[in-house]
């Protein structure tokens, strides 16, 4: 099979499709893999450790793009990179697509592309395996990440995550218990603070309250959402419903009764977001105030720490990676449910898309 690695495009996107071991284990079974020049430079892989696995170096996109029958991606494709695939072609990567413009669907399924949002892929366990990783990422970085927009200096009210003795420390709300909001949980106990954490799941809570006894666990409601965030230094939505939009949880009117200079960080803004006055930032510019609160909505959070977020990635995707290259798109999504789970388009047709009909569109409008 021909696989294709480009270099990301999104801005601030440092991660890369895969490393060079593992392109290595690709060329060892057969497959030819395309990489775009200097594609692995922002993990620090440089085209020659790519050569030297047995990959073939390619000085145009439109060339990678072109020539693959597998296309292995981190971020949604720009509609002109869609553009670029063979009709028939898959396209692997964190698509996100119940939050990517209707244009964008419509290419694919115009071009019969078999669209895989790694996102979507499910273990038996029930796990989201690949996902996984870059959720561990983004609830670490949501602490360290809060603790610095408390800061006078990036507007926030002055207060330090911990405290000190005879100082209260911040108070850390967090919506959902899944992989992200235990990191974050995990982050934010070790930085000192005192932290809320709210889910649906009365055993994810369980299971949360057993490992951290002193985190405040409460069941999700609207009454109980709305009065937690009323005293909450930092709120992190990390709540996910995979294959739809994310649910808004947190209304504006919710967000207007908070404390002023409160953060808002919204980890779930790649699924549309959970906070009623989310919209995507960057990490050039990833603050805004709304409300008199300050937004953190960045949605490539593990993007900056690319090298680890790539190792870590690579680790849980290869094997369906494997499995597709060896032994055809065709073949893999019959015998294994866990990749199938995770088709978006195929052969013309919507798959495990929902809510995609009647979804808001929060693509980052780029095309």
């Amino acid at each position: 099979m021909h696989i294709g690695i480009p270099k990301e495009t999104r801005p601030f996107e440092f991660r890369v499709g895969l490393s060079p071991q593992a392109v290595q284990i690709l060329c060892e079974q057969k497959h030819v893999v395309y990489v775009e020049h200097d594609a692995g430079n922002g993990a620090g892989f440089h085209d020659t450790e790519y050569e030297k696995a047995g990959a073939r170096i390619a000085y145009a996109a439109e060339e990678v793009y072109g020539r693959a029958d597998l296309l292995l991606k981190i971020s949604r494709p720009y509609k002109r990179e869609i553009e670029w695939l063979q009709t028939g072609s898959t396209l692997a990567g964190f698509l996100h697509l119940p939050s990517a413009k209707k244009d964008k669907i419509d290419l694919l399924l115009d071009k019969n592309v078999t669209a895989i949002a790694y996102e979507q892929i499910r273990a038996p366990d029930g796990s989201l395996a690949v996902l996984r990783p870059f959720s561990q990422i983004g609830g670490a970085m949501a602490a360290q990440i809060a603790a610095r927009l408390l800061q006078n200096n990036w507007g926030g009210k002055g207060i330090l995550m911990g405290g000190l003795p005879g100082v209260p420390p911040a108070e850390a709300v967090v919506l959902g218990a899944g992989v992200v909001g235990t990191y974050a949980t995990q982050m934010f106990l070790g930085m000192g603070a005192h932290v809320t954490v709210i889910d649906q799941s009365l055993a994810a809570l369980q299971r949360l309250a057993d490992r951290f006894p002193n985190v405040v666990t409460v069941l999700a409601t609207a009454h109980n959402i709305e009065r937690a965030t009323r005293y909450a230094d930092v709120v992190v939505g990390a709540v996910l419903a995979p294959g739809q939009r994310a649910p808004v949880l947190v209304t504006r009117e919710m967000v207007r009764a908070m404390k002023p200079r409160s953060v808002l960080m919204d980890v779930s803004i790649d699924e549309g977001g959970c906070f009623e006055t989310s919209r995507p930032t960057t990490h050039e510019h990833p603050v805004y105030v709304e409300e008199g609160m300050l937004h953190y909505c960045v949605p490539n959070m593990p993007g900056v720490v690319a090298r680890t977020a790539t190792h870590a990635f690579v680790n849980a995707a290869m094997p369906y990676v494997l499995e597709i290259a060896d032994h055809g798109v065709a073949v893999a999504l019959a015998e294994n449910p866990a990749i199938e789970a995770a088709v978006n388009t195929h052969q013309g047709r919507l798959f495990h898309l929902p809510d995609f009909v009647n979804q808001t569109q929060v693509d980052d409008g780029l095309d």
